[in-house]
């Protein structure tokens, strides 16, 4: 047999160990704020469930299941399952995600609990099958799942390694069943360290094998016991059958004698610990025949009750690290009187009393005490991964583990256990899942494991994930992603940079002199003013402007930086710092007449202005006790002000365009302004230099909106941000009332999702739709 461990070593592998593909799939059901099994049907607004990558059912409609692409890390694939879950739960209507393995209060009438409806009836009668077989109540029973590989690039070396003469397909075979073989050895441990689940509500009761006593007027508990969920009464098939992990062939051959024997129909219905896979979810044993085994699903996780997703890093690492020490560890061969013990030995870690101490079957003749032989695992673990290379930070976990046994500490069964015998079975869940909803609500604009993205791609990409679009992320720093439904691909940049604008008309844009020329041919009122190549030009022209309300402004920038507005009269010396501060920026600078008024931008997507906000400027107000620089900081302690476009509000800065800004006033950083007076820190309203955003869609006349379209279509814009000047919004007769100030080719699409005040506008969506990537 191959000694995988000798060979990581000796080529230098250990450094590639813990790298692979991970993916997380993961069962809620969904209930009312009662606890009552909600009877709905899945959410119109996941779409077809058939087709939905993300967001799908398992047996019932009531049970959501949530599913993550692949990714390097367990912590990158439970972030991603957190935004799904965030997502999910914020889209519910009057409804909660259940977050506990066994099922809510259920209805008497079990013909009111209905199997997923899906367009192919097919995929429908499988369920109506598993309710026949094994109980609509059974089928309740909800879980994670696990997906796991190695890394291709560990497997290529690893092979090149290997001094045997079999094809890559016959070793990535052997690699992955010897790790089945090892983790459905022990996987008893991880049921005994992880399990979550000893209490069942009275309308569940009768679907249990085991010793049951009454806890709670609506509950009953299984005594000391771990996982009903894998134990005699869970998820498993109602024969003893045995497949083989000794061989690929063997494995599948033995599935289908079970079906043929009429055991199971479909090799879908093997309810292991683990199941290889192939690439395909439809044809199962003919694509593990024809291509090999790709990775391996875990399905022994419960969901655990007393963390938001039900998911711990703790379980994913160590599970992951259970699977490197069953890769580097002495093989075996499993034969059938194994098979059935390590069966017994999962049912005893899930079922037994551990306040007695529980004995395990070590073989056919002997038994072992499960703490003792799960220390001594643990120890072996350690010891091998050691050597294997893995770094002591990521070994931790199972030092922390082997405490956790020798001190035989309370375990999340007990915990869960101790909480409803205080609250009652429907109360403690509830209030569980309602606190896991304000959880979620809390951070509604969070797209978890992506925040250093943009916070327009990240709403971008939460429409996609609802929609059931896929993505790619190209380049994660530029904010380059790849959105792909139906075989439709698109490519994004910043959430609005797409195909659907040609470059020319993004260069138009970005030049301020270009875009007034163009806009003022079409008739638009933009403001006059002059363009400089050097500040010695611009000075010289300052008597022109001195008397003047003027803005001073690069001629290509973005965010509002660079811009310093003179309201009022104005120093030489002031005017010459705000020309320095905008060559700073670009080597063109634009000096042009202020236009009073409040500032709007529209946003105009393919002909139709879709969202209006005023922007207001950074603002504080007074209370006559506190100066102006603990008002700032007291207003950036909002949690939805931060900084890089990741949150829906900026950070108010307190900088030099504040500081002259305020000098313009009469005021300093540290003046206290009167109670209830309002104190702008900057002329320019953008969002970006700590503006607040105002929704003005359905204020804003429509005289303005057309105007706005027709900027757009003048310099030939699909997507466009309209930066508008209007002194009397009130008044919908545009001449003399508006000025146009500048076309965004990038416009932010977060600021109409979150509005300071106002109403989500949906720009997301609309996007997708532009893109054809929607109905």
């Amino acid at each position: 047999m191959v000694n995988y461990l000798e060979l990581i070593k000796e080529n230098n592998l250990g450094k590639l160990l813990l790298s692979g593909n991970f993916g997380l799939e993961k069962e809620n059901v969904r209930t009312t704020a009662t606890g009552n099994l909600a009877l709905t049907p899945h959410p119109t607004v996941f779409g077809d469930k058939a087709r939905h990558p993300y967001v799908t059912t398992d047996f019932a409609e009531s049970q959501v299941e949530m599913v993550t692409p692949t990714f390097a890390t367990p912590k990158e694939a439970l972030d991603f399952m957190e935004a799904l879950h965030d997502l999910v739960s914020l889209e519910l209507k009057d409804e909660l995600l259940w977050p506990y393995s066994l099922p809510p209060i259920l209805p008497d009438d079990e013909s009111l609990i209905k199997e997923a409806q899906f367009s192919d009836p097919e995929i429908t009668e499988y369920r109506e099958y598993l309710a026949d077989k094994y109980g609509k109540r059974k089928q309740l029973l909800s879980g994670v799942h696990f997906n796991v590989s190695f890394s291709d690039k560990f497997m290529q070396l690893l092979y090149k390694a290997d001094p045997s003469n079999s094809s890559f397909r016959e070793f990535n075979d052997q690699v992955y069943l010897k790790v089945a073989r090892y983790y459905l050895k022990y996987s008893w441990l991880a049921i005994y360290l992880f399990g979550a689940n000893s209490v069942a509500h009275e309308s569940y009761i009768d679907c249990c094998r085991c010793d049951k006593a009454r806890l709670t007027d609506d509950s009953y508990i299984f005594a000391g016991a771990s996982s009903f969920r894998n134990g005699v009464s869970g998820y498993r098939n109602l024969e003893h059958f045995y497949v083989s992990y000794n061989s690929l062939y063997d494995y599948i051959e033995d599935i289908e004698t079970a079906i043929n024997q009429g055991h199971i129909i479909a090799a879908k219905e093997y309810y292991s610990q683990l199941r290889l896979k192939g690439h395909s979810k439809t044809n199962v044993l003919k694509d593990l025949h024809d291509d090999g085994i790709c990775y391996i699903e875990i399905r022994t996780l419960d969901l655990n009750p007393l963390v938001k997703v039900g998911i711990t890093l703790e379980s994913l690492e160590f599970i992951h690290l259970l699977i490197i020490y069953a890769l580097i560890a002495p093989d075996f061969i499993m034969s059938d009187d194994e098979y059935r013990i390590a069966n017994q030995n999962q049912i005893l870690a899930a079922d037994a009393n551990r306040d007695n101490g529980i004995l395990l079957h070590y073989s056919t003749s002997e038994t072992r005490c499960l703490r003792q032989w799960g220390q001594e695992i643990l120890e072996n673990m350690l010891l091998l991964l050691r050597e294997a290379g893995i770094p002591e930070d990521k070994l931790a976990i199972i030092e922390d583990l082997r405490l956790q046994l020798q001190e035989n500490q309370a375990s999340a069964a007990q915990l869960i256990a101790d909480g409803v015998s205080d609250s009652g079975y429907a109360n403690y869940f509830i209030t569980k899942a309602q606190s896991y909803l304000e959880l979620s609500q809390q951070t509604y604009y969070k797209f978890i494991g992506f925040e250093d993205l943009e916070l327009s791609t990240q709403v971008l990409l939460k429409e996609a994930i609802k929609n059931g679009v896929k993505f790619k992320l190209l380049d994660r720093q530029d904010n380059f992603i790849e959105l792909e439904n139906r075989g439709h691909r698109q490519l994004v940049k910043q959430a609005t940079r797409t195909a659907t604008d040609n470059y020319v008309t993004i260069l138009a844009m970005e030049n301020k002199q270009v875009t007034k020329t163009i806009l003022s041919r079409a008739g638009i009122c933009v403001p006059r003013g002059e363009e400089y190549l050097t500040i010695e030009s611009a000075l010289v022209d300052y008597p022109l402007f001195s008397e003047k309300s003027i803005v001073v402004k690069p001629n290509s920038t973005n965010f509002g930086l660079g811009i310093t507005i003179f309201k009022d009269k104005f120093s030489f010396e002031e005017y010459s710092r705000a020309l320095e501060i905008a060559f700073s920026y670009d080597q063109r600078v634009l000096v042009e007449d202020f236009v009073p008024g409040k500032e709007y931008r529209f946003f105009v997507i393919n002909g139709e202005t879709v969202a209006v906000l005023n922007r207001e400027p950074a603002n504080i107000i007074g209370d006559g006790v506190l100066s102006i620089r603990d008002l700032v900081g007291l207003k950036n302690q909002n949690p939805l002000r931060g900084s890089g476009y990741k949150t829906p509000l900026e950070l108010i800065k307190l900088e030099e365009a504040e500081a002259m800004f305020l000098a313009q006033q009469g005021l300093t950083f540290e003046s206290i302004p009167k109670i209830g007076q309002k104190i702008y820190l900057r002329e320019n309203s953008n969002i970006s230099t700590g503006g607040d955003s105002l929704d003005y869609t359905d204020i804003v006349p429509k005289s303005y909106k057309r105007i706005a379209v027709k900027a757009a279509k003048s310099i030939g814009a699909c997507i466009c941000g309209v930066d508008m000047i209007i002194k009397n919004v009130n008044n919908p007769y545009v001449e003399n009332n508006y000025a146009l100030l500048e076309l965004n080719y990038n416009p932010a699409i977060h600021i109409h999702t979150y509005p300071y005040l106002g109403q989500d506008r949906k720009l997301a969506e609309k996007l997708l739709r532009l893109l054809q990537l929607i109905d």
